[in-house]
């Protein structure tokens, strides 16, 4: 199976002159040297917004900077089974062919992967019970099944993979949910993504930075979130 490069800049130059100066001038040479965020955070934000997107045209590329500036494969195979829960299984079965094309290239085989069942990361028992009570008592009568799998695969398995770091899969998840418009979940995963870890200072850089790859109406609509997340954590 063969997947789709990203244009080059003479092919955008030849359909847009302006596209092609915004992308090396503020893009490339400006956003992506803000010294707010490491390079390797902006890569697994990239990355992770071009998934929940199914943005297959340049996600190759985005792939092969990522492993270029730390991100390993292992990390890049488990940001695809995440993403798989947080913005469905169509957009993770999506960055199938970019991954495995890369990773053949690159001779990256299973070994180098998260096995299937790994042996998980200890789980912070008072914390998840008081998240499970609150699922519980708001959504137990309306969807039991929802609230069972949330239980079960999301925070008792998923979060707990050591395939990822917390931080970074909290990283992964915000930027996620704000590259698909999910405002309303943002004021839980940026908590919790701050309190795996992540600067205020990172936290907004990622914002800045989603601009360019989500477009402005997703952020703006998220920032008045981030605002209230901020405040309330003085």
């Amino acid at each position: 199976m063969t997947t789709p490069h990203a244009p080059s800049a003479d092919d955008i130059r030849a359909v847009s002159p302006a596209l092609a100066r915004y992308t090396s001038e503020n893009l490339t040479a400006d956003v992506w040297a803000r010294p707010g965020l490491a390079v390797r955070d902006r890569c697994l934000v990239t990355v992770a917004a071009l998934i929940a997107r199914s943005q297959t045209m340049i996600q190759r590329h985005c792939i092969e900077n990522a492993l270029d500036h730390g991100v390993t494969p292992a990390e890049l195979s488990e940001i695809v089974t995440h993403l798989a829960f947080y913005t469905g299984w169509g957009s993770a079965m999506a960055a199938v062919a970019p991954l495995k094309a890369v990773f053949e290239e690159r001779g990256v085989g299973n070994a180098a992967l998260p096995p299937a069942s790994p042996a998980l990361l200890p789980l912070d028992e008072a914390a998840e019970a008081r998240r499970a009570a609150a699922v519980e008592a708001n959504l137990g009568e309306v969807a039991p099944g929802v609230v069972k799998y949330t239980t079960e695969l999301l925070f008792n398995d998923l979060w707990l993979r050591p395939g990822l770091v917390p931080r970074d899969r909290s990283l992964t998840t915000i930027s996620a949910l704000a590259a698909t418009g999910q405002v309303a979940q943002i004021t839980f995963h940026l908590n919790r993504a701050m309190d795996n870890g992540l600067s205020k200072e990172e936290a907004s850089e990622v914002f800045t930075h989603l601009a360019f790859y989500v477009g402005w109406p997703a952020v703006m609509s998220a920032l008045p979130v981030v605002k209230e997340v901020f405040a309330a954590r003085g």
